[in-house]
C-alpha cells in the first residue's frame, strides 16, 4: 500500500528555511566572536585546549618564536644531561652557561614584545628574583642556572619550579607573521568565506523574489528593505553581525524580540525628540531676535502695507468677530448673573469710605439717622452698576458711541504708532524683547530633560494603544 507523503505548507516550508538560516547566521557569529577573541584568549586556550591553538595558529599567521623555542629546547637538554651525568659535570655546565647566555638575551631584546607579552617576561623576572633572592633580574638568571644553586637547592625542586612557574609563561610568547602591507597576517577570511557566499546567494534570491512578487518594488528597492543583510557580506565589521542574527531570530519565531525592538523605538524617539524639540525652539527664537534687532518686527506692526496679503477664506475677521462676541456675552448674558456680586463689591467699596470721614462718625450718634449710610451705600451701589450697566448696553446699540470709540482706538493707535517710531523707544523695545526671548530660550526650551520628553512618548504610545484598541 502506497502512502503519499504528507504535504508541506509553503508558509511551514518557508518557516524552516527561515530557521535554518538563522541558525546558520549563529553558527557563524559565533565564529566571528570566537576569532576575534583568539588573540586576548589564546593564554587560555594553550593550557585549556591546546588541540585548539595548534589547528587554529596557522590561520592567524602564528607560529613558535625561535628565540623562546630555543631557550625551551635547551632546558629539556640540560634535563637530559643531568640524567646521565648529574648536576655537577662539565657536560652539564656547558648547558648551564648557554642557559645563562640566553637568560640575558632575554632579559635585553625582549622577543615577547612582539606579541605584546612584555608581562610575563616582567613575571619570570620577578619569580627568579623570588626565588634567588636577588634584585637584579640578570643576577637572579645567572644564580638560578647555576651548579652551586642547583646542588644546594636540590634539582627536582628547581626544574620542579621551572616547569611549573616559568615554562608556561615562556610557551605563551610566539611569533605572528606580517602581510604585504605591514598587518599582522589573519585568514579568517578561508574559513568565513563559504559563509559569505552562502549569505550573498540567499540575500540575492530572496530580494530577486521580493522584487517579482511586488510589482512596485524594484530589485533594488528590495535589497534596500533588506539592508541590515548586509553585515553578512563583507568581510570587514564582522561584530556588526549581530544585528542580522538577532533580526532572522525574531522573524523565524526562535526568539520574540518585540519587547527589545519597542524599547529601542523608545529610546531613539526619546532622544531624537528631546534634540529636534530643542534646535527648532532655539532656531524659532534666534529668528525671532534676529527680526526684532533688524526692525522687520516694528515694521511689521507701524506698516501694514509691507505685510503679505493675508488669506481670508470666509470674508470674515475673525478676530473682530470673536471680540465682538465676547463683548455682547458679557454685557448681556454675564453681567445680569454677577449683579449681586458686582453690587455688593460697590456697596462695600462705598461704605469704607464713609466710615473713614469724620461725618459718619458723628452721624452715629444722631438717633434715626444711624443706619442713613447703610441704605445711602445700598442705594448708590444700586445706581452706579445701573449706570454703568446702562452706558454699556447703549455704547452697543448707538451707532454714534461706537463710531466713537472707534475713533478714539485709531486715534489711539496713531499716536502709540507715532511714539513708537522714535528711535529711543525702539531700541529700548527691541533690546526688552530680545533679553524676554534669551529668557525663554535659556530657561525653557535648552531646559528640556529627558523625562519631560519619555512623560510625553509614553502618553503618546498610550494614546497609539487606546486608538488601536478601539478600531
Amino acid at each position: 500500500m502506497n502512502s503519499s507523503p504528507i504535504p508541506v505548507t509553503p508558509v511551514r516550508r518557508n518557516r524552516w528555511f527561515e530557521r535554518l538560516i538563522a541558525i546558520i547566521v549563529a553558527l557563524n557569529f559565533i565564529l566571528v566572536l570566537f576569532d576575534l577573541s583568539y588573540i586576548p584568549w589564546r593564554d587560555f586556550y594553550l593550557h585549556e585546549f591546546p588541540q585548539i591553538v595548534q589547528f587554529y595558529d596557522p590561520y592567524k599567521g602564528i607560529e613558535p618564536h625561535r628565540e623562546t623555542q630555543y631557550y625551551l629546547q635547551q632546558v629539556d637538554r640540560l634535563e637530559q644531561q643531568v640524567l646521565l651525568t648529574g648536576v655537577v659535570s662539565g657536560e652539564t655546565e656547558v648547558y648551564l652557561e648557554q642557559l645563562r647566555d640566553l637568560s640575558h638575551h632575554l632579559i635585553e631584546d625582549n622577543p615577547f614584545a612582539l606579541a605584546s607579552k612584555s608581562g610575563a617576561l616582567e613575571k619570570m623576572k620577578n619569580a627568579l628574583r623570588d626565588r634567588t633572592h636577588e634584585r637584579s633580574a640578570h643576577v637572579a638568571f645567572d644564580r638560578f642556572w647555576s651548579q652551586e644553586h642547583l646542588q644546594a637547592m636540590g634539582w627536582e625542586s628547581e626544574i620542579n619550579f621551572f616547569e611549573a612557574d616559568i615554562r608556561p609563561l615562556i610557551e605563551t610568547n610566539y611569533y605572528r607573521g606580517l602581510d604585504i602591507n605591514g598587518h599582522f597576517i589573519d585568514r579568517f577570511w578561508q574559513i568565513d568565506l563559504p559563509f559569505v557566499i552562502l549569505f550573498a546567494l540567499e540575500f540575492l534570491s530572496r530580494t530577486f523574489y521580493l522584487s517579482r512578487t511586488r510589482s512596485h518594488l524594484s530589485w533594488f528597492d528590495a535589497m534596500a528593505r533588506r539592508w541590515y543583510d548586509l553585515p553578512l557580506l563583507f568581510p570587514v565589521w564582522r561584530g556588526l553581525r549581530v544585528l542580522p542574527m538577532a533580526i532572522r531570530f525574531h522573524q523565524s519565531g526562535l526568539v520574540n524580540l518585540e519587547s527589545v525592538r519597542m524599547q529601542f523605538n523608545h529610546d531613539i524617539a526619546v532622544g531624537f525628540a528631546q534634540e529636534l524639540t530643542e534646535v527648532v525652539g532655539v532656531q524659532m527664537i534666534d529668528q525671532m531676535q534676529s527680526s526684532i534687532r533688524r526692525g522687520d518686527l516694528l515694521r511689521w506692526l507701524l506698516h501694514p502695507e509691507t505685510r503679505r496679503p493675508y488669506v481670508n477664506i470666509n470674508n470674515t475677521n475673525e478676530v473682530s468677530a470673536i471680540a465682538t462676541r465676547l463683548v455682547n456675552l458679557s454685557v448681556y448674558n454675564v453681567f445680569p448673573q454677577i449683579q449681586p456680586d458686582v453690587e455688593a463689591l460697590i456697596q462695600h467699596s462705598i461704605r469704607t469710605t464713609l466710615i473713614q470721614s469724620p461725618a459718619y462718625q458723628q452721624l452715629q450718634n444722631v438717633p434715626g439717622v444711624s443706619h442713613l449710610p447703610q441704605q445711602l451705600a445700598e442705594n448708590l451701589a444700586k445706581n452706579l452698576y445701573q449706570t454703568i450697566y446702562q452706558i454699556l448696553t447703549a455704547g452697543l446699540e448707538d451707532p454714534e458711541l461706537a463710531e466713537l470709540n472707534r475713533r478714539l482706538a485709531k486715534n489711539f493707535g496713531k499716536a502709540l504708532e507715532g511714539e513708537l517710531e522714535k528711535p529711543q523707544h525702539q531700541n529700548e523695545i527691541q533690546s526688552l524683547l530680545i533679553d524676554l526671548l534669551e529668557e525663554i530660550k535659556i530657561n525653557y526650551v535648552k531646559n528640556l530633560t529627558l523625562e519631560g520628553m519619555e512623560r510625553s512618548l509614553d502618553e503618546s504610545e498610550k494614546l497609539h494603544k487606546l486608538t488601536n484598541y478601539k478600531s
